[in-house]
């Protein structure tokens, strides 16, 4: 875990400006609250706004970012005022918060835009009985939401737009094996099932921090597919909030507030949840609890017994989604995990006939831009496998055949990207055995998907730069004949 995290490679340094980027946008909405004479409470709803829409709007482009940024508070506000007009009403603002818990989940249907507001609604409600809010701070909140939205959108679209200057990061979506439809009414039907059972136990544990239980069922479900990968992600996140939790009692109790160092160990959190979230849940999980340990240190509540409080509080979530994804219209890895290969081998034959059309002339090829969407895919095919190669994971043979499917895509990733680079080369020309290369991994790919004989590929070692990767790739797929078509008894990724 410390190795993936430090290690992780990033390209452009994106991670790291996100996370610059990150901090400047949230302290900047943090003082602009301050100065406009708004509470401790108002500042630390105006910084979760500004965190929230510098962290999940997730859109292609520039302007869809800029639309869904500028949605959030036509969902967020309504929200915020049914929690803060229900505080008093307990079972009318715990059905509400299931609604919402739901409503979040089914708008995934629409994308990364309909999974940001999905979250933002989420946390708008989650914040009110963070703070215990009533309906007369109604006025402040709605001011430090609004104002947070703003700065966040100057730092992001005016004084920081790195992302203009890289071309759209494509968002694959969901196999019609899967069905995006069916998987997030069904995932809304867990996630509520999930949040309920947390919401009633919860309660019984404390009637005042019961909202994170709900939370921890609420962001286990978030990325998630498979009822594995949900699993998982438990896991993680609970292993995440015990290191936090420890490094709190270490760091934040000692504190007792004092202002000045932890602000400057808020932004070092900030940092950590942004520049650590692609790559550990669990390490962003850490961050995130200590950022809460943090805030309720500046809120003056924090003790050990609050820290033991919220663990358990955890667990209850965890569980609660845990029972809802085994017994709530169950979604199997196998069958998002074999979408999600499929897709990817589709997308292999794809760069290779733009590299090939790049070679042979052709204008407006674009192998580069189908690199990308490569890379995006293999992400999801690692996340879904993830059950299979966790640690834990006792069903030693699929752990090995897991991993040699991970190991043989990613030698196909790596072929791919050497041709295309040669391909970028304007010296490089079109030879008229890549045609019948080309051919050969399109009829391997076809077979993989398809269940058919896959060809021959005993071929002498080619000089040519583009051949030897297309020899390379074509290998890379008949090794993957091997772990894919073993008999079992079971699928590679059933789970």
């Amino acid at each position: 875990m410390l190795k993936r995290v430090f290690t992780a490679p990033d390209p452009g340094r994106v991670r790291l400006r996100f996370a610059a980027r990150a901090v400047l946008g949230i302290g900047l909405a943090v003082v602009v609250c301050g100065l406009a004479g708004h509470s401790l409470a108002g500042a630390v709803t105006g910084g979760l706004a500004a965190l929230l829409a510098l962290f999940t709007v997730t859109d292609a482009t520039v302007r869809g970012q800029a639309v869904t940024t500028a949605l959030l508070p036509l969902v967020g506000l309504p929200v915020l005022t049914a929690a803060a007009a229900l505080h008093d009403h307990p079972v009318a603002r715990d059905l509400t918060f299931l609604a919402v818990v739901g409503a979040g989940v089914y708008a995934r249907r629409w994308g990364p835009r309909g999974h940001s507001l999905g979250v933002f609604a989420f946390m708008t409600f989650f914040v009110a009985q963070f703070l215990h809010a009533g309906a007369g701070q109604l006025p402040e909140l709605y001011a430090a939401v609004l104002l947070s939205l703003l700065t966040a959108a100057a730092v992001r679209f005016g004084l920081w737009c790195y992302e203009r200057r890289l071309p759209p990061a494509p968002v694959p979506a969901p196999p019609a094996g899967t069905g995006l439809a069916r998987a997030t009414t069904r995932q809304a039907v867990q996630a509520t099932a999930g949040a309920g059972f947390a919401l009633v136990v919860g309660q019984l544990i404390s009637g005042q921090r019961w909202y994170w239980a709900v939370g921890a069922t609420w962001w286990i479900f978030v990325n998630t597919t498979s009822r594995g990968e949900t699993l998982v992600r438990g896991f993680r996140r609970v292993l995440g909030t015990v290191i936090g939790i420890g490094l709190g009692l270490l760091v934040a109790v000692p504190l007792h507030g004092a202002p000045a160092p932890t602000a400057v160990l808020v932004a070092v959190c900030v940092f950590g949840v942004f520049y650590t979230a692609a790559v550990s849940y669990t390490w962003m999980m850490l961050w995130v609890t200590l950022l809460a340990e943090l805030l309720y240190g500046l809120l003056g509540v924090l003790e050990p017994g609050l820290l033991a409080l919220r663990l358990a509080e955890t667990g209850v979530g965890a569980v609660g989604a845990v029972l809802a994804v085994l017994f709530v219209l169950p979604i199997t890895t196998h069958t998002v995990t074999d979408a999600w290969i499929q897709r990817a081998l589709r997308c292999v034959h794809a760069c290779t006939a733009e590299a090939a059309a790049r070679l042979a002339g052709v204008p407006d090829a674009d192998p580069a831009g189908r690199v990308t969407e490569l890379e995006q895919l293999l992400g999801r095919v690692r996340l879904s496998v993830a059950p299979l190669v966790h640690p834990l994971n006792p069903m030693s043979a699929r752990k090995r055949r897991a991993r040699r499917v991970l190991a043989l895509l990613d030698d196909c990733a790596r072929e791919i990207r050497g041709l295309v680079a040669v391909a970028a080369d304007p010296e490089a020309s079109h030879d008229a055995r890549l045609a019948a290369a080309c051919w050969r991994v399109e009829t391997a790919v076809e077979a993989l998907t398809g269940g058919g004989d896959l060809p021959v590929t005993d071929r002498p070692l080619a000089e040519e730069p583009a051949l030897a990767h297309l020899h390379g790739l074509e290998r890379a797929l008949a090794e993957l004949a091997t772990p894919l078509r073993t008999p079992s008894g079971s699928p590679l990724v059933g789970a």
